[in-house]
């Protein structure tokens, strides 16, 4: 299984736009072919901050999502509102090793 991980700084004035929009789309992500789980986190201390976890069946899978049209359309609908460069992360589950 691989994690993914992004972490987002939005402009505070966009956040709202952004939540809508997610909300509108999140079952788009969810529904992708090899898409576990996703869920959407907010810092406590700073609302601006959100990251993405997601769990893919393997990395394959995730390649496919992300250059797929529904990426890129929430992707683009997403970017234009942040405040600083995204960071990314894809991370192996070792949880399987045992």
């Amino acid at each position: 299984m691989i994690v993914r991980i992004v972490k987002m700084i939005f402009k505070e004035e966009k956040l709202e736009e952004f939540f809508g929009y997610l909300k509108n789309n999140q079952h788009r992500i969810k529904a992708f072919e090899g898409c576990e789980m996703v869920e959407i986190l907010q810092d406590k201390k700073n609302p601006a901050i959100v990251m993405t976890h997601s769990h893919w069946t393997d990395e394959s899978y995730l390649e496919k999502y992300r250059v797929s049209e529904v990426f890129n359309e929430i992707w683009g609908n997403t970017k234009i509102h942040f405040a600083e460069k995204p960071e990314a992360w894809t991370l192996r589950s070792l949880e399987r090793l045992s």
